[in-house]
């Protein structure tokens, strides 16, 4: 896999942003990636050393329109710790 097929999107929540002053980056991962590919494909996209990763399979949530009901997609999370003498994820910088 691609390192821009593993990393989909950043996750940008309240929790997540209360979390960036620790170093702890949260993105939209591909279902079937593992932790060691999610930690190589954010040194390789952002330029930064890892030092742990935490995943979560999150399940969709029931979503109604009138009469009919289903559910959206279920999907995994990752939240990525940088190890303290790494540099910060620009992306992520003007949101605390």
């Amino acid at each position: 896999m691609n390192a821009r097929d593993i990393i989909l999107a950043p996750v940008i929540t309240e929790k997540a942003v209360s979390m960036l002053p620790e170093k702890k980056y949260t993105f939209r991962v591909a279902d079937k990636a593992n932790k060691i590919e999610i930690a190589k494909a954010v040194e390789e996209i952002f330029g930064v050393k890892v030092a742990k990763v935490n995943t979560i399979s999150m399940k969709g949530h029931l979503r109604r329109m009138g009469r009919n009901e289903g559910y959206t997609s279920d999907w995994k999370k990752a939240i990525v710790t940088l190890k303290p003498d790494s540099k910060t994820i620009e992306f992520f910088d003007g949101m605390f």
